[in-house]
Formats: C-alpha cells, sequence, structure tokens
C-alpha cells in the first residue's frame, strides 16, 4: 500500500489516482505523525477472489452432498467423543 501526506496527495493526485486505477490502494495520512485518515481506491477494481461467481464452472457438488450424515459421524461433528 502506497502511503502520502495530505500535501503529497493534492500534488500528486493524477499519480495517485493512477495507482488506485491500477489496483492499488493509497494511504492518505495527517500531521507530523503521519496518521491515516482516508484510503484511496478505485470504483470498479474489486479482488478477483472477492467476486460472486468467480469459482463457478470449477467445481461440481453431487446430490449425495445433500444428504443426511451417518449417525457415527454425526456426533463427532457434535463433539460427542471419537
Amino acid at each position: 500500500m502506497h502511503s502520502a501526506t495530505i500535501f503529497e496527495a493534492k500534488t500528486n493526485l493524477s499519480e495517485l489516482l493512477r495507482r488506485a486505477q491500477l489496483g492499488e490502494e493509497v494511504q492518505i495520512t495527517s500531521g507530523r505523525e503521519r496518521k491515516p485518515i482516508a484510503r484511496l481506491v478505485a470504483i470498479n477494481s474489486v479482488p478477483e477472489s472477492r467476486r460472486i461467481g468467480f469459482l463457478k464452472g470449477r467445481g461440481n457438488v453431487g446430490p449425495e452432498f445433500f444428504d443426511p450424515l451417518p449417525e457415527d459421524e454425526l456426533r463427532l461433528w457434535n463433539g460427542e467423543g471419537e
């Protein structure tokens, strides 16, 4: 993540926006202690792993997935011994 003070952000806004468009997060800081106050991110930059349906078609769940668990396995899931 890139970090810039308010002054740097005002001076280099175009460059910071370009970085955000490329998917980088830019943190805006304030004061001598550089306290984080804002984050600059592109509106349409959603990481691939957070996009809904990104695994569609890459796996298959058979109908047996929805069958009830056998009693002995169900007891294990419920923490009732081994």
